[in-house]
């Protein structure tokens, strides 16, 4: 009885949802990586990426 008051409404928010702008919107495309054009900021980069990777993986287990 009173499970049917608001029920229904429950599952129709799609329209409430966010809409991401099209310059926010990623095209899909890898760009591909040389490391011989890699510059001393590129590869700290490269080395802090690795260690925040061993990081979380070591603290998921």
């Amino acid at each position: 009885m009173g499970r049917s008051r608001g029920h229904s409404n429950r599952d129709k928010n799609t329209a409430k949802l966010p809409q991401v702008p099209k310059n926010m919107k990623s095209d899909g495309l890898d760009v591909e990586f040389d490391r011989d054009l890699a510059d001393h900021e590129d590869l700290e980069a490269m080395a802090r990426s690795k260690a925040a990777d061993a990081r979380a993986k070591s603290q998921k287990r």
